[in-house]
């Protein structure tokens, strides 16, 4: 896209008119309730809708809409989104550059007042979510962070590919923080709403060994492995459960068979 077309790119609040009937039998009358939607053109030309909540902040998953649904069904409201929505959008950004900053920082207890300031704003920013969840595990305040945790799990944008390195860093904290059981279900929500991931199966493998859970752990090294057949770390992960003896007899021929054919065909790479 060139920077004319770029520069043309549509963001802005437009507005989308919803009919409803009120009443019974003879007092049925319709009425007229306008929604407010912030719309979002992104470089490759696609057009998002999210809705807007009672704060003036674009909230929720966006929704991909055609250029011909936003110019029938959608009027713009360019007044609203520059006295309304713009700044408290901005007002949200800024509490999360500075809650970020701080807990970069170490100065946990801004970072949470910073992400509270969000969270005021839009409860479902996923940002401000994970960001006080890492707050309260940093602090190892494991009840305040199992609440996120509880909300975080039923946000479907958490699992989205542009959350990775805050999801990753979370589900690292929830571990650390001895919270296997939420950090089971973490996982086991991540699999269910994104793509193939041997990474996750690993993450998710890590989990239920410290829950001593180990033909499910093992059960998921062989899901990881599926999806990358060479992979280093289930090897190493395979083969030290096998020289503890943790691997359960259902699954002790599978894990030898795959750790000696994985490091034969390791050895006749290295002849080659």
């Amino acid at each position: 896209m060139s920077e004319q077309q770029q520069a043309k790119r549509i963001r802005g609040v437009f507005s989308s008119q919803e009919i409803r009937k009120v009443g019974t039998g003879t007092t049925t009358r319709k009425t007229v309730s306008k929604i407010f939607w912030f719309v979002e053109q992104a470089e490759d030309g696609n057009i998002f809708i999210q809705s807007i909540n009672t704060n003036y902040v674009p909230t929720g998953l966006p929704k991909s809409i055609t250029m011909e649904e936003l110019l029938s069904k959608y009027s713009p409201e360019p007044e609203f989104y520059v006295q309304s929505v713009f700044p408290k959008m901005q007002q949200l950004a800024e509490s999360l550059n500075k809650a970020d900053e701080s807990r970069e920082k170490g100065e946990t207890f801004t970072a949470e007042f910073e992400y509270e300031n969000a969270l005021k704003l839009d409860e479902e920013n996923v940002r401000a979510n994970f960001g006080i969840g890492l707050t309260y595990l940093s602090r190892g305040e494991s009840e305040k962070a199992d609440n996120i945790f509880e909300r975080l799990v039923h946000l479907d944008a958490a699992f989205e590919e542009q959350h990775k390195h805050l999801f990753n860093e979370f589900g690292i904290n929830l571990r650390k923080n001895k919270m296997y059981n939420q950090a089971v279900d973490y996982y086991t929500r991540a699999l269910e709403l994104t793509k193939a991931d041997e990474n996750l199966h690993i993450n998710m493998a890590r989990a239920l060994f410290e829950q001593k859970n180990y033909t499910a752990c093992i059960d998921q090294l062989f899901q990881a492995l599926e999806l990358s057949p060479e992979n280093t770390t289930v090897i190493q992960f395979l083969t030290w459960l096998d020289n503890k003896k943790l691997v359960p007899q259902s699954h002790q021929k599978k894990v030898t068979d795959t750790i000696q054919s994985i490091t034969t065909k390791n050895s006749s790479k290295k002849d080659d």
